[in-house]
Formats: C-alpha cells, sequence, structure tokens
C-alpha cells in the first residue's frame, strides 16, 4: 500500500525495522529538549503529514522500551489518526516515573500502525441475544 506522506522533519521516514514489524517509529522534531517532570504530558511534533485511503486509520503507540525502560507512554493508547486529517502527527507523551525525562529532536517516541477499519450502522433494539457471559466484564471471566 502506498501513503503520500510530507516530511517537514530533520530526520528520515518512518520506515520498518525488521521484514516483521508492524509498527513503523515517529520521532520527535522539536528545536529544543522537552523536559517532562513526573506525571506531566506533552504533546511532541513529528513533523511529518499524511494522507490516508479511506478505510484505514494510523494508530499511534507507545514503544514498549521507552515504556519498560523510562515509564513514558503515550496517553491516549492508542490515538487514531483519521483518513480525512491532513495535520501535523502529535503524540501525547506522558511519563509515568518517578525522574524527569528529556525528550531529545530526532528520538523514537512511538510508533506508528497503519490499519483497516469497518464502519459500522447501528440498529437498535429491545433485547440482545443471551450469552454464558451475560453482563459480567472488568474481570469477570478471571481466575478469582
Amino acid at each position: 500500500m502506498k501513503i503520500n506522506i510530507i516530511n517537514r522533519s530533520q530526520h528520515t521516514l518512518p520506515h520498518y525495522e525488521t521484514k516483521a514489524s508492524a509498527g513503523m517509529d515517529l520521532r520527535a522534531n522539536i528545536n529544543k529538549p522537552i523536559t517532562l517532570k513526573p506525571l506531566e504530558r506533552a504533546v511532541v511534533k513529528t513533523g511529518l503529514f499524511i494522507e490516508l485511503p479511506v478505510g484505514y486509520e494510523a494508530q499511534v503507540r507507545p514503544r514498549s522500551g521507552l515504556a519498560a525502560k523510562r515509564g513514558i507512554t503515550v496517553l491516549n493508547a492508542p490515538g487514531t489518526i483519521d483518513a480525512d486529517y491532513r495535520g501535523e502527527i502529535g503524540v501525547i507523551l506522558a511519563n509515568l516515573s518517578n525522574e524527569d525525562l528529556v525528550v531529545e529532536n530526532g528520538e523514537r517516541i512511538a510508533q506508528l500502525i497503519i490499519a483497516k477499519h469497518e464502519r459500522a450502522e447501528w440498529v437498535q433494539v429491545e433485547e440482545l441475544s443471551e450469552t454464558d457471559r451475560g453482563t459480567g466484564g472488568f474481570g469477570s471471566t478471571g481466575v478469582k
């Protein structure tokens, strides 16, 4: 699949690191480092603008290495970029660690996954079909 992209950053285009990678790393495109104190968040710009085909979305997800090693996540994970959005891709980073985090220009801050999606049409009814689970939720199927 080919996707139109404008790269106004100083960095290479996102790319797959391995043949089986699902995501491509997004890099910070900032003029000066950003310091996130514990529990702070900030939108970090990437300098990238994309044109997705209708029926696709781009999902912005945390990088597992940043999460495990530094306590950094994407706050609205996964963030969705809709096919009709033409603005700059920004990543909402949140510092869940107990230490300040400094985000540098060019640092890999998130990953981007391109995915197909369906559109739903609601059918309003008075009752839903029965299942073994029923209305049980929030851990109702787990070990007690």
